[in-house]
């Protein structure tokens, strides 16, 4: 019932990855790494998840209808963090907001140079009957392409030439947005991932968790079983932070009523 990718086993080795699918190291039962859900790799597909950082490794268990065996390469400060938490049994994460927004620095999008401020909401969208997991990304201030020394906003523009579309209905579901990702690891959000800037190159983080975001059950379980994250954009000033879900979804309607939000879907993966 042990699922162990290609990539995985070359990282373990041969003989690490034979003893767990012989059952010899599987853990029986685990919390998934993806949707924090109990699992047992003797009753049901699991998913072995390797975390990489630049010194530590961690090995953990996903069930197979979350995310697929795969190597994730994470931040080692917060692979340290992670294992901290996981040496530490007696303890429980607080329950998080129902929506939260939080600053971080990322690259421009589709550049990967100059540096904006982004925040990000986490919240769920009901979409055709559907409870989704979405993000709503909204930079501090206007954005401009690089090269241009005038105070135009481009963050909508650059990212429609990423492949996100307007948005005129968010009771529709967003087209997929070809390249992207966001990775959920250990049950929170680290990364919204963008196409390499190379052939053939790695993903390129658009956005990165300073530390990792906690996100609620329900956002958790949403994104598993649906296995995307509906990732919405607008510009500086047009959704702001919303402390309800509701407040959050009228805040998207008006800016799809004004032509200033764009959005796209994305898969939950790791890399």
């Amino acid at each position: 019932m042990l699922d162990v990718s290609d990539a995985v086993r070359a990282e373990i080795g041969e003989a690490e990855a034979e003893r767990l699918l012989a059952g010899e190291n599987a853990p029986g039962d685990y919390d998934c790494t993806s949707c924090r859900a109990r699992g047992n790799t003797g009753q049901e597909r699991t998913s072995t998840v390797l975390f990489v950082g630049e010194e530590t490794a961690v090995l953990a268990f996903a069930h197979a209808a979350c995310i697929p065996s795969q190597v994730v390469t994470v931040a080692e400060d917060q692979l340290q963090g992670a294992v901290r938490t996981l040496s530490a049994p007696e303890s429980a994460p607080a329950e998080p907001p129902a929506a939260a927004a939080v600053p971080s620095p990322a690259a421009e999008p589709g550049t990967g140079q100059r540096q904006a401020v982004l925040g990000i909401t986490c919240g769920q969208v009901l979409i055709d009957g559907t409870a989704r997991s979405a993000l709503v990304v909204e930079p501090t201030g206007p954005i401009a392409r690089p090269g241009s020394d005038g105070p135009g906003d481009d963050f909508l523009p650059l990212l429609i030439e990423q492949g996100f579309m307007p948005v005129t209905d968010v009771g529709l579901l967003p087209a997929p947005v070809a390249g992207w990702s966001v990775l959920v690891a250990m049950g929170q959000l680290h990364a919204v991932f963008q196409p390499p800037a190379t052939p053939g190159g790695q993903p390129v983080a658009w956005w990165q968790a300073h530390q990792p975001l906690a996100v609620t059950e329900g956002w958790r379980t949403a994104a598993a079983k649906n296995h995307t994250v509906v990732v919405y954009a607008a510009p500086a000033g047009s959704i702001g932070q919303q402390p309800r879900e509701d407040l959050l979804r009228e805040a998207l309607e008006k800016a799809a009523a004004g032509g200033v939000l764009v959005a796209g879907t994305m898969p939950l993966t790791g890399t």
